[in-house]
């Protein structure tokens, strides 16, 4: 699992048909200072948006076990939008 912040919604005009009818995120991947370290696309499935910290599964094979497939073009899924995190002892401020 990794920590993210939405920066936007990716729009695609040719995808296979496994998104049709699913948002897909743009994400930056948070470190543990909150720095953006690189980002990755995310299907949502929680109704997150732009600017909100995220907990994205990153994994194919869990992925795909989210939508109840064994095949498919899915690798990252938003899985929960991150309301608060204590790193050693100390909370993290989570915009």
């Amino acid at each position: 699992m990794k920590v993210g912040r939405v920066a936007g919604t990716v729009v695609s005009t040719i995808s296979n048909e496994f998104f049709d009818g699913r948002r897909l995120l743009l994400c930056d991947l948070l470190d543990a200072a909150g720095t953006a370290s690189g980002y990755t696309i995310a299907v949502d499935v929680v109704g997150a948006g732009a600017g909100e910290t995220v907990l994205i599964l990153d994994e194919g094979n869990s992925a795909r076990q989210i939508f109840g497939i064994d095949v498919g073009a899915v690798r990252a899924v938003v899985v929960g939008i991150v309301d608060e995190m204590v790193l050693d002892d100390e909370q993290w401020d989570v915009p």
